[in-house]
Formats: C-alpha cells, structure tokens, sequence
C-alpha cells in the first residue's frame, strides 16, 4: 500500500475507535444520570410522608423497592445496549479487516500476476527476434524453440488456474464425471514436467491402472500445480518425488520435495485464495498465490481430501486421499 492509504487507513480506525468509546462513555453517563435521578426521586418521595403515619415504614420499602427495580432496569437496559454495540463494534472491526487483508491480497495477486505475465512474454519475444535476426546452428535453434515453448506453457497454466478459480468463484463450473486411469493421466504429467525440465530430478513411483472417477483436465491441473510447487520451492539439485499407490479403497497421490518446508503459522494458509509464503510482493518464487488453492477446489469435487506433512530431513509432502472407483 501507498504511504497516502495507510495514513488514510490509520486515520480511519482511529475514528472509528474514538466513536466507539464516545458511545460507551455516552451509554455509561446516562446509566449514572438516570440512576442518580431515580436515587434523588425516590428521597423526594420518602421527604414527603408524614413520619407519624403509622404505614411510615411500609411506605418508605414500597418507595426503595422500586427505586431497586428501576436501578436493576436500568442495568438490564444498559447491559443489553452495551452488549450490542460491542458485538456490532467487533462485527465491523472484523469484516473491515478482513475486506482489508482481501484487498491487500489482490493487490500482492495483482503485482504477480503482472510479473508472471511480462516475463514468459519478453522471453518469448526475444527468442523469437533471435530465431530471426541471427543464423544459429540447429542445436541453439532447438534451445530456443524449446524454451519459447516452455513459456508458452506457463502462460497457459496461468490463464488455466485464473479462469478456473474465476468459474469456481462464480459457480459456473461444470465437472465432468467419467471413469478416469489415475496413473496414466499422473504418468503424462510427469513425463511432461520431464521434458519442461530436463535439467530437474524427478522421481516417480505410480502403480498402474488405479481408476477414479472425475474431470481429467481438472486432475491434471490439481497434479500439475502440486509439481510445479515442488520444483519451485526446492532446490534444482534436489529431488522431487511423486507417488501414487492404493490403500485398501483409497488412492493416495504424493508430491514430496526438498525444499525449505513450511512455517507451523503458516501451514493452515497454504490453500487459501492468493497466499504466498511471505511476503507475495517481494517474493523470488514465481507464482501467483493460486495453484494450492485450486488444487484443493479440485480434490472437494472429487470427494476427496489434500492434506501437507513434513519430509524429512526437509521439504513438504502434498497428499491428495482419492476414493477409488473399483
């Protein structure tokens, strides 16, 4: 945020917390009036009997009792005021942090997505303007190509993952229901990613011919976003691991890397919409805040579960519980 909205914001709640206090010493100097007043109007009432009345006595309870019922009135009355305008007080605190935190959120979404935009594009144009302005063997020809059309394939992903969590938000996606070969679809994502990143240890252990039910496009996406996170949150020397093998009437799909792994506090947030580990605006890592977040939409649709462990000694495990279609 600009130095402008966070004075802009402080001034706000500020106010706002002025206001709140004003109405509560406000709520708090009628109780004592009103009770003072009562307190002065019930002496008045007993000044005015005649002390040789010989219902002096009962009078005089009569006129404290109920000075009592309208001081526990009054209570009653304030207590229940105070109660409400504490409740609405925090209801509103919270919904305005929260619309704060999301707006700050899309901001930090807004910044990366910019960045995950330009860089594939100004890659690709200057391969392209190399292909054309330069004679280059064959064997450079093919780098270039091969890269150009790595980050064509980012830019899709990226387009995916926005129009997917677009459709999701709307309610507008279909998914399509068919008995699907798990360990096929997961074997074209590795080799996929195998070729993407020749340079990237990928190690797969998938048992053949486990079948659930689902939308295959999606699946790939949920796998693919769960890959593309290891290989970018760990180290190029390190290894990436998935593994795909059943459990009595359960699939089980692991992605495990090696990386830096995840902070306890920071855990629980993982698969929320446009969180980034850190701070999303200065991050190195590319990535939008989306994939983890879409992975788990998916694995819902597909009555299923996505949880995240430690690897030991280090890194994450991503773990998607499929129930199987046999």
């Amino acid at each position: 945020m600009s130095l402008y909205k966070t004075k802009r914001l402080r001034l706000i709640f500020i106010v706002y917390w002025f206001l709140l206090v004003y109405i509560i010493a406000a709520l708090v100097w009628w109780f004592i009036a009103l009770n003072t007043q009562n307190h002065q109007m019930a002496l008045y009432k007993i000044s005015e009997i005649n002390k040789d009345d010989v219902r002096y006595e009962g009078m005089v309870e009569t006129i404290k009792e109920t000075e009592r019922r309208k001081t526990a009135q009054y209570i009653g009355e304030g207590s229940i005021f105070l109660l409400l305008i504490i409740a609405g007080a925090v209801f509103i605190f919270r919904a305005v942090r929260r619309q704060f935190k999301s707006n700050q959120q899309q901001h930090n979404f807004m910044m990366a997505i910019t960045h995950e935009l330009k860089t594939p594009i100004a890659v690709t144009k200057l391969n392209l303007e190399t292909l054309q302005r330069r004679k280059l063997d064959e064997s450079q020809q093919q780098r270039l190509i091969q890269n150009t059309i790595q980050e064509a394939n980012r830019l899709n992903t990226l387009c995916n993952n926005m129009l997917l969590a677009s459709q999701i938000e709307a309610g507008r996606h279909n998914t399509t229901k068919e008995e699907i070969n798990l360990s096929e679809a997961l074997h074209e994502c590795v080799q996929d990613f195998k070729m993407r990143f020749p340079q990237r240890i990928l190690q797969s252990n998938i048992v053949d011919d486990l079948f659930i039910i689902g939308d295959r496009l999606l699946l790939q996406m949920g796998i693919n976003n769960l890959i593309d996170n290891a290989i970018k949150y760990s180290p190029k020397d390190s290894v990436v691991t998935i593994d795909l093998i059943q459990d009595q009437n359960r699939i089980l799909l692991s992605v495990k890397d090696e990386g830096r792994g995840i902070e306890v506090q920071e855990k629980k947030k993982v698969f929320d919409k446009y969180y980034r580990i850190g701070n999303a605006a200065t991050k190195a890592a590319k990535g939008t805040g989306l994939g983890l977040y879409l992975t788990k939409k998916i694995a819902q649709q597909h009555n299923a579960n996505i949880s995240m462990t430690d690897n030991t000694p280090s890194g994450c495990i991503f773990t998607i519980n499929f129930k199987s279609a046999s």
